[in-house]
């Protein structure tokens, strides 16, 4: 009987040590939507049940530890979709973690009790501190899993509270000079607590680094798009520079087929003459001259693939929003909108709009339109569909930079065959 209840402890200790893990795997490796209700039950009982074969195996207790680190990883790897060496180290510093508070809760008691069986993990009581330990870093999880839009520094700070109090924790415990528990195990915890504490650190510097690569790659791939835009409005600009350089000999030609009475010549001459002049952002959507180029382009381009594209706009004159900002907003919104409604067969269903409101002290820009291919989403972000490479995918990734610039957000959503993107910027009147 006594041994039957400690087996049920271990596994259910096991299995919701390894839930635990799962959950702040998630969260730090930014994987929360990963999650299957069912492959995590399941994770967590195979968990379990491990940790019955490991617990009755006559292994030491730190082979125990290595085994469970390397099978929480694994787990986490096929389990949340994670890269197997990222899933491996929060794994192994995880198990790390657990073992030093479980050590530390069952050396408190066993003071205050005045018994070593505290310290013995095959015992009924030795599972005490498996299930205090489990109740404070579930507490930990719990915290860090309510707050859904935390920062990286928030992050940092969640990580490394149970990780400081260990490391505390061990110190004190050691010069305490603490009965039932041999000086050679305290400094083997001590310095399993500066390995873990310069985890933490290596763990946060990676992702600052990671963080600071996407914001690279957000620079380039706006770069890329006002070069594009540059250039394209250089060339109508050119265009029209020799339109107007020729204009005498234009007046001259149509001068001649009009005394000759070539009415339908003189007709087709002029509306040669019309073509680049029509390229130019005659209308005026925002006041930014960039920007309204950029959609008087979109709306000609929309023209030309046979698509509906509607333009409203009610945008605010004189704000601080950039003009960079706003046409990588736009340029990217509409330039996804217009190649997905360009894909929809029916040519009467291609159909795009974009509507500019200015609501109090903030902007809303929402682009719809139809498409054909089925959206896929990865990890909270959408997929994109565009398989020659490049800088393909980070398009909504630039919005979604320039929105937080005005302490905006991008929302996405779609219903039927509709496809919509909201964007919402805060501005300042300057």
């Amino acid at each position: 009987m006594r041994q039957g209840m400690l087996a049920v402890s271990v596994f259910l200790t096991g299995g919701l040590r390894a839930w635990l893990y799962f959950l702040l795997a998630g969260c730090i490796l930014e994987k929360k939507g990963s999650w299957e209700q069912r492959k995590i039950l399941l994770g967590g009982a195979a968990a379990g049940a491990a940790a019955v074969l490991f617990f009755w195996l006559p292994i030491p207790d730190y082979g125990r530890m290595c085994m469970e680190a390397l099978l929480l990883g694994g787990l986490g790897a096929y389990l949340l979709g994670t890269e197997v060496r990222m899933s491996l180290f929060v794994g192994a510093f995880y198990e790390i973690a657990f073992s030093l508070w479980q050590l530390l809760l069952s050396a408190v008691l066993a003071i205050w009790r005045g018994s070593e069986i505290f310290l013995d993990g095959r015992s009924p009581e030795g599972q005490a501190g498996s299930w205090l330990a489990f109740g404070l870093l579930g507490l930990v999880a719990l915290y860090g899993a309510k707050r859904q839009e935390m920062t990286e520094q928030e992050h940092f700070r969640l990580l490394s509270l149970p990780v400081l109090g260990g490391f505390l924790g061990i110190i004190t415990l050691s010069e305490q000079k603490a009965p039932f528990i041999s000086e050679d195990v305290l400094d083997i915890w001590t310095m399993l607590s500066l390995v873990l504490l310069m985890g933490v650190l290596i763990f946060h510097m990676n992702q600052q680094y990671r963080m600071e690569q996407e914001l690279a790659r957000l620079k380039a791939e706006q770069a890329e798009l006002l070069e594009r835009d540059y250039q394209a409005l250089n060339q109508s600009y050119g265009a029209n520079a020799r339109l107007f350089h020729d204009m005498h000999r234009h007046l001259e030609a149509l001068y001649r087929l009009l005394s000759q009475k070539c009415y339908e010549e003189a007709k087709g001459y002029v509306e040669d003459l019309r073509t680049p002049v029509r390229e130019m952002a005659e209308t005026v959507y925002t006041g930014d001259e960039a920007a309204d180029y950029l959609l008087n382009s979109r709306m000609s381009a929309a023209a030309r693939e046979g698509i509906s594209l509607e333009i409203k706009a009610e945008f605010p004159r004189h704000t601080n929003i950039r003009s960079a900002d706003l046409c990588a907003i736009l340029g990217n919104l509409l330039d996804n909108a217009l190649e997905a409604a360009g894909k929809v067969k029916e040519p009467e269903e291609r159909q795009a709009a974009l509507t500019i409101r200015r609501i109090h002290r903030m902007l809303v820009i929402k682009v719809e339109n139809t498409f054909a291919e089925d959206v896929e989403e990865h990890d909270g972000e959408l997929k994109t569909t565009k398989t020659d490479g490049g800088l393909h995918g980070w398009g909504l990734k630039s919005v979604r930079s320039a929105a937080e610039k005005y302490e905006g957000t991008l929302c996405t959503s779609w219903e039927g065959k509709q496809f919509r993107a909201v964007v919402t910027l805060v501005y300042q009147g300057v």
